[in-house]
């Protein structure tokens, strides 16, 4: 339950502190006095969104800390429009921070009361009832993975499409690549092919002439170093020049063989060139800088034939998938609906019964389920709560008959039904008596006094016959000071309790007989 809420440079309030208490708390205050501005602070630190011209004139920044049974949560808006949220002084993301709220509070505004025409929020009532909760997160689970597998059937389906679009291209491009034979590093030794067969005649002149210097009849090196004899005084360099002789000889031997193997092949060449000019076009056609780069993309093309070959198979496969997660999911919302045709009966009975506590004493209540067409986030039904409020009226929409003092006594109801079910430990009703007075009003205080015995139900109204059911009263008023006009709350105490109930009845200046009347209703409560 909310404990404590601290309220620091907002709209009107420079700084306000009140305590509140378990039970049925009412809020008063005359029109404009700031019970909405109160409330605007609240609904800030449980996440609704900032805006920096809340911060009051000449401040830098609000905050705003509401402080429950369950933990701390602040809210700081600053000037330039950011905003940061703590959660007891730890910083939270405002997902987080409305996620948590939603299970601490719920403030039911006036335009709130609109929900109740809304089909999703019907739908929830029903759940609520119903228990729902384990088996619609089973369901939203199971949901996502039916989605899941039916988009990945629809992405293999689309795939398909388009490779059988293309496929007599892509067959076309694989067949031009895989038919050329390419292989790694072919393109080097084409080259080096090349250049040795047009270059054949100068690189044989050329070996011919390093034969005959080495190892040449007249004046070759190997002769040279063969005759020369440096005796012990040189031993050393004589084994150097021994080893330069084998070496040469050596040398020798293998260009005259290199010589020897070098031939004249004009029709190897041709084919070389036609070769080189075959790998240099298909790189330019395929738009390549090698043929490294070429042989991955004849890869990469045979993949997507072998995928196209194998569409059926991927397909079927991901139709069965399909298949089993819709299987499952029906059951699941099967379960669903079963789950709420068993309480739309009890739910009808609740709900008359109580708007004719409230003075509907013709009311009938009816829900439909109906089956929707597919798969939704929520099952597979839709619900509609049918209303009539008079006598031989037939039964249609909310919105269609119910006017708005009926839609405020409805929603109390069913507020009032869902609210153990929900587990919220704190509700705010925000004027919820609207369109309702007299006896219909503290017929109403009377269902939110018995919500009050297991949560804490905190009231904002203008009806006496509601403020005098509250066991706690506090007052919202504006004071000036020097500068400004301010907001302010108090708890009152018994005497000024009956004060206010008094001038509720009478207007500013409470007479005699509107003090005893409310003395009397308070007592009465």
């Amino acid at each position: 339950m909310l404990r404590h809420l601290h309220i620091q440079n907002y709209a009107l309030i420079s700084r306000l502190d009140i305590d509140f208490e378990s039970g049925f708390s009412v809020m008063t205050g005359e029109t404009g006095a700031g019970k909405s501005i109160i409330l605007g602070a609240l609904a800030l630190v449980l996440g609704a969104r900032a805006d920096s011209k809340s911060i009051t004139d000449g401040e830098d920044k609000c905050i705003i800390e509401a402080e429950f049974d369950e933990g701390i949560i602040r809210r700081e808006l600053y000037r330039n429009g950011k905003s940061r949220s703590f959660v007891d002084d730890g910083v939270v993301t405002l997902q987080e921070l409305k996620a948590l709220a939603n299970r601490l509070i719920d403030i039911h505004s006036q335009h709130a009361n609109l929900l109740i025409e809304n089909a999703d929020f019907q739908l929830e009532v029903v759940d609520a009832v119903a228990s729902n909760a384990q088996l619609l997160a089973d369901y939203e689970a199971q949901y996502a993975r039916y989605i899941e597998a039916v988009q990945a059937l629809e992405a293999l389906q689309n795939l398909a499409k388009k490779s059988q679009q293309d496929a007599d291209y892509i067959q076309y491009r694989y067949q031009l690549l895989n038919e050329a034979g390419l292989e790694a590093g072919e393109m080097e030794q084409l080259e080096q092919e090349h250049y040795q067969l047009s270059h054949a005649e100068e690189i044989r002149a050329a070996l011919q002439l390093a034969v005959e210097a080495i190892s040449g009849e007249q004046g070759s090196a190997i002769e040279a170093l063969r005759v020369c004899r440096l005796g012990e005084a040189a031993s050393e360099l004589q084994e150097r020049i021994d080893s330069a002789r084998i070496e040469l000889q050596d040398v020798a031997e293998e260009a005259e063989r290199r010589m020897n193997g070098i031939e004249m092949d004009p029709l190897r060449l041709q084919w070389v060139e036609e070769r080189i000019d075959t790998l240099n076009g298909l790189m330019h056609k395929f738009a390549v800088d090698n043929l490294e780069q070429l042989i991955a993309t004849r890869d990469e093309l045979a993949e997507q034939v072998n995928r196209m070959d194998s569409f059926d198979f991927d397909i079927q496969q991901a139709q069965k998938k399909v298949d089993t997660e819709q299987q499952a999911l029906q059951q699941l919302a099967d379960g669903l609906t079963k789950s709420r045709q068993a309480v739309v009966k009890p739910i009808c009975q609740r709900l008359e019964t109580d708007l004719k506590r409230l003075g509907v004493a013709h009311a009938k209540v009816a829900i439909e389920l109906t089956p929707t067409p597919d798969f939704t986030p929520r099952g597979r039904d839709e619900v509609q709560i049918l209303f009539a409020a008079n006598l031989n009226q037939s039964l249609r929409a909310v919105s269609e008959v119910a006017s708005g003092g009926e839609i405020s006594r409805l929603m109390l109801c069913v507020k009032a039904m869902i609210a153990s079910t929900k587990g919220l430990p704190t509700i705010i009703f925000d004027e919820i008596d609207t369109g309702v007075s007299g006896e219909i009003a503290g017929q109403m205080a009377a269902i939110m006094r018995e919500m009050a015995e297991h949560r804490q139900i905190i009231a904002i109204t203008h009806l006496p016959q509601i403020a005098a059911q509250g066991t706690h009263h506090y007052k919202v008023y504006k004071a000036d000071t020097a500068t400004r006009t301010e907001t302010h709350i108090s708890r009152l105490n018994d005497e000024e309790r009956v004060t206010e109930i008094a001038s509720m009845l009478s207007g500013k200046n409470a007479t005699e007989a509107a003090i005893s009347t409310a003395k009397e209703m308070v007592k009465g409560k």
